[in-house]
Order: structure tokens, then sequence, then C-alpha cells
């Protein structure tokens, strides 16, 4: 995936790449963000502070994990209550399968078009 600046709270790509989205029935079961979500929540520990990480409400980054959660055969991302710590959130095992083959989509993806891309790129306006 590549690299996100934040500028005022909107995220800006850097360089020009495909960009996967894996549709299951009208929802998006996997694309960047929810892979950039995914990380975060596997860094964090907790949905809350991904969001905060990348700049998004709770309640849109809960959607994203809900979404997920409802387009797999079992849960991606299984929330935590309770203990000292509060709860939390963890990636699973099929969270980790997941988001490891949809890195791998993105990257044969990017390969099997990179001259095109090259080619396409310098077509466009600032190049």
């Amino acid at each position: 995936m590549p690299k996100m600046k934040r500028t005022s709270g909107k995220r800006v790509r850097e360089g020009s790449k495909p960009q996967i989205r894996i549709m299951f029935r009208k929802a998006i079961a996997m694309g960047p963000g929810k892979a950039e979500l995914l990380r975060a929540i596997e860094d964090s520990g907790s949905i809350s502070a991904a969001a905060r990480d990348l700049g998004m409400s709770y309640r849109r980054a809960w959607l994203l994990v809900d979404t997920m959660n409802q387009c797999f055969k079992s849960p991606v991302v299984e929330t935590l209550t309770g203990g000292q710590r509060g709860g939390g959130a963890r990636v699973t095992d099929l969270g980790h399968e997941v988001l490891e083959r949809y890195v791998a989509m993105e990257a044969k993806a990017s390969a099997s078009v990179q001259k095109d891309l090259a080619a396409f790129t310098r077509l466009m306006a600032g190049h």
C-alpha cells in the first residue's frame, strides 16, 4: 500500500498504483482503507486508537470493521471487553490471512501494470 501523508485531516497518496477493492454482494469486503485500518488495529490494539491514528471517527472505523466482519466466514477483528485495560480489539487469524492475501494481490496487480501505469502517469497533468 502506498505511503499516506495527512494534510489537514485528508490523506494524500504518494505515487500512482492501482487500487483493488474486493466486493461481496454490494459491500466492499476489502480495499486499501480497510487494509490500513486492520494494520492500525493490529498496531494499537484498539478500534478507537486506530481511528484516531487514521484521522477518522470511531463510528466510521466501527462501520468498516462491521462490514468486514459480515463479509467473511468469521470475524477479521474481535473486540475484547473488560479487564484492567478496559478491553480493546485484535485482528484474528483470519484477519491476518485476509490482509496478507490482499497485500499479495496488490503487489501482483501493481507489477502487472507497472509499464502501462508509468506511460499513463506521463499523460496526467503535472508531468
